[in-house]
């Protein structure tokens, strides 16, 4: 009996390591980057630091979650800072002008969802490439931002709206970390315990043995989309709350560092394959990438640099692993 169980567990663990080998991977080079970086600097394995890089990946996390989802489906979506930024600009606009909290926090929701929508009928039903359709999504957002703020920031809102940013409970844990995980832990759920999440990977597999079989393709990827659109809302709701204002550079470039972390953490650009457990992992590890680079003192220009090789040597994991596969085959 105890051979049995000895084999029971060393098989469940093997599986374990099998099903999440990039994920495992991406973690134990995680693990090792902050030994290193906290040799390299005093200032890196400190509370203010960890608490400072945590809510600059705030935004991004949420963005990551939604931008995971999509590229499961064997999607992307280039929007997701553009709608951070007018979602967040029109909901602050109106706060700001009502001094309505809720009537606020609703628009930034309503018009976040609405453009990821948008981006989701596009590719969902008339099945246009979801690259294009989201760049020129972008681009529109992006414009919009500027000419309905006048390039102007919207601030003076009501004082209760920076809890989400600002509170903390308990005096110590900030309102915004426990907000991610609760995030988190939901699209976890829905990924891996919902028929729904069943269907993403399914598309992003093959999406015409998807539709043989009986899965609506155009309506589920379409709302892989809406949730992409939701978590835009959610980030800048987490944005703007903490900094008590919106400007209408918010979330520019911030699509690249939800796809870096997506990839990071193993999500496949070709679709059906991807945990948002390894996203966690990269949301972390692009966030402590650009920290580390800043104390250490190198040029904040070579960041992008940075982020879009650590992209592209994932990519090339992915492409290796695959090769291996076939080949053993």
């Amino acid at each position: 009996m105890g051979e049995k169980k000895v084999q029971g567990r060393s098989g469940v663990g093997g599986r374990i390591v099998k099903e999440y080998k990039t994920e495992l991977a991406m973690l134990l080079i995680f693990v090792v980057f902050f030994a290193l970086m906290s040799f390299a600097s005093p200032y890196f394995f400190t509370r203010q630091n960890i608490m400072n890089v945590m809510s600059q990946v705030s935004s991004t996390s949420m963005l990551a979650i939604g931008m995971t989802i999509v590229i499961i489906t064997a999607g992307i979506d280039l929007s997701v800072g553009a709608n951070l930024g007018l979602s967040g600009m029109i909901g602050c606009m109106v706060m700001m002008n009502t001094q309505n909290l809720f009537l606020g926090i609703a628009v930034i929701l309503i018009i976040s969802v609405l453009v990821g929508a948008a981006n989701g009928f596009f590719v969902g039903y008339l099945e246009m490439p979801a690259f294009i359709v989201t760049l020129g999504m972008m681009q529109i957002c992006r414009s919009l931002d500027y000419v309905i703020s006048n390039a102007n920031t919207a601030s003076k809102f009501p004082e209760a709206y920076s809890f989400l940013g600002k509170g903390k409970i308990a005096g110590q844990l900030p309102v915004y970390i426990l907000f991610i995980f609760i995030m988190f832990g939901i699209f976890i759920w829905v990924m891996s315990r919902t028929k729904f999440g069943r269907f993403l990977y399914a598309i992003g597999s093959n999406a015409e043995a998807s539709r043989l079989s009986g899965i609506n393709v155009k309506f589920n990827t379409m709302m892989a989309y809406v949730i992409s659109g939701l978590m835009c809302g959610l980030a800048a709701w987490v944005m703007t709350s903490r900094l008590m204002a919106c400007d209408p550079t918010y979330g520019d470039g911030n699509e690249m560092d939800a796809i870096a972390a997506a990839v990071i953490g193993g999500t496949s650009m070709s679709g059906g394959r991807g945990t948002l457990w390894g996203t966690i992992i990269g949301v972390f590890l692009v966030g402590f990438l650009r920290n580390a680079l800043n104390i250490l003192g190198i040029n904040p220009y070579w960041q992008g640099s940075a982020i879009g090789a650590v992209i592209i040597i994932a990519v090339l994991a992915e492409k290796v692993s695959k090769l291996k596969i076939k080949t053993s085959k």
